[in-house]
């Protein structure tokens, strides 16, 4: 059995999505961000940086229990778990896989994450923000646009874990201000992968706790305050 300690944020729904797509059994140990889940000692205990998601695979490599945090890591590891599944068998399939992978952990969760921070939660507007980040936004959307004008997936012909840690991000284009119809190949892309039945599955967990209306200020000091900056 697989502990999964996660919370429905992209990326949490990446490791959801990538366990309903390989039929591994998993159990959800909720980690409420908003609360500081995140700081208590037992989740520090598996991922010192404290942020969602993190495993704890009880029967790992040699029937070993073994740890894991980074929703990309975790999925290569849940990909070799299951004889490679997800990730292409052939080496060029394989190391573009792993290069749009990295693209999604370095460009796209990084960028879309300031421009929600600077957009939604910073308490001051500060335009130079808000404008780079916005513009660096739609350039990862038409980085993402030409990859998809030459193939169906990130990856090539094959869905792969490239495409499971990017969707989550895809998902809800308003939020970013973002107009997928002018991003025609990403729109395709993704209205694909959203009718997957395991997706659909995976972006379920937890659902009933996906914030709705506005951050309250406790949770704006466990997030973004002192809180979230102490030594631990």
């Amino acid at each position: 059995m697989i502990d999964v300690w996660t919370w429905p944020t992209p990326n949490g729904h990446k490791v959801h999505i990538g366990l309903e797509e390989l039929g591994l059994a998993y159990n959800v140990i909720p980690v409420n961000i908003g609360k500081g889940d995140q700081f208590k000692p037992e989740f520090l205990a598996i991922t010192p940086n404290h942020r969602i998601p993190a495993i704890v695979d009880h029967d790992g490599p040699g029937g070993k229990k073994i740890e894991l945090f980074e929703s990309a890591a975790i999925l290569i590891y849940l990909s070799e778990k299951t004889g490679g599944k997800l990730i292409p068998a052939d080496p060029i399939g394989r190391y573009t896989c792993l290069q749009w992978t990295m693209f999604q952990m370095g460009g796209v969760g990084p960028m879309f994450g300031q421009y929600n921070h600077f957009v939604a939660y910073a308490p001051e507007k500060i335009p130079y923000a808000i404008e780079r980040y916005t513009n660096e936004v739609a350039r990862l959307h038409r980085v993402l646009d030409k990859r998809l004008s030459q193939a169906p997936y990130l990856a090539g012909e094959e869905y792969s874990i490239a495409d499971i840690c990017t969707f989550p991000w895809i998902r809800n284009p308003d939020r970013r201000g973002i107009k997928l119809a002018d991003y025609p190949n990403v729109k395709r892309w993704h209205d694909v992968i959203a009718a997957r039945p395991a997706v659909q599955r995976g972006v379920e967990v937890l659902s009933e706790n996906q914030r709705r209306g506005q951050m309250t200020d406790a949770e704006r000091e466990v997030m973004f305050g002192k809180t979230q900056f102490a030594a631990r």
